[in-house]
């Protein structure tokens, strides 16, 4: 089985104008058109049996819209995750709503929510997602929307997990994009799960292997960042560094599976 775990659709009606918005930021070349119905023929087609979609909420107005949207598009191959936003007044409530919807998790964008990952505020946004037994997922290392300001290091991320103990945290692009000299440093081996989104073409597939080792096989998680990354690309990246079948199966599907308890 292969899942995916770092997925991004948007609702029919707005995937036309977002979608040209953000490969101009990103310079990607998007690989599906944003809606759900291209991007599940696409993982069809792929081989991606199920995957976790991702939204953010990129203002407090959004929250509500967003997770009901989410909450609307679950299914056998569908696992989507919400979002709140860390200046909405209300982001505890909507976090007990999403776990109420029966989501199993959130994303946070630190560039696009405009917030750093060790700034006090955010804590507590943590904190209740653990007591509720939502999983994070967080945008780490370098993003193209603000190139001079890494919002998410490494460092920051195990101050998090040191002041969250229980946090079910995943880090994405292996844990903080073109900073994985850090996350060696600071995160290889700690209680945090690491996606591999986009980092094929961008890691060197010898520390790729190296940190896979030295973090632990059971805490990667297969992804691509769909639509910005054929999970073609990822899956291709992993066959090649010499992992073992045990480690190959784990991270393809056993690890999400486990974390999620599905």
């Amino acid at each position: 089985m292969l899942i995916d775990s770092h997925i991004h659709i948007f609702p029919d009606s707005l995937a036309p104008k977002v979608i040209p918005k953000l490969a101009g930021i990103s310079g990607f070349v998007n690989q599906t058109d944003g809606t759900l119905s291209d991007t599940l023929e696409k993982m069809h087609s792929w081989g991606v049996d199920k995957g976790i979609f991702l939204s953010i909420a990129t203002k407090p107005s959004q929250q509500k819209s967003i997770n009901d949207f989410c909450a609307s598009i679950a299914g056998d191959r569908v696992i989507p995750f919400g979002s709140v936003h860390p200046d909405a007044d209300d982001w505890e409530t909507e976090l007990e709503r999403i776990a109420g919807l029966g989501l199993k998790g959130i994303k946070l964008h630190p560039d696009y929510q405009g917030f750093d990952m060790d700034e006090p505020r955010i804590l507590p946004i943590f904190q209740r997602a653990r007591d509720l037994g939502l999983c994070v997922v967080v945008h780490a290392g370098f993003d193209p929307l603000s190139p001079n300001h890494i919002h998410c290091r490494p460092k920051a991320c195990r101050q998090v997990l040191k002041a969250c103990p229980g946090l079910k945290l995943i880090l994405a692009h292996m844990g903080g994009m073109r900073l994985w000299d850090e996350v060696e440093e600071y995160l290889a081996g700690e209680p945090v799960w690491l996606d591999t989104a986009c980092c094929a073409g961008a890691i060197d597939p010898a520390q790729l292997k190296r940190l896979i080792q030295k973090h632990g096989a059971d805490k990667i998680l297969f992804a691509s960042d769909c639509p910005w990354s054929d999970p073609r690309r990822e899956k291709a990246m992993l066959e090649e560094i010499g992992l073992s079948a045990e480690e190959k199966n784990s991270i393809f599907s056993g690890n999400v599976l486990k974390l999620l308890a599905l």
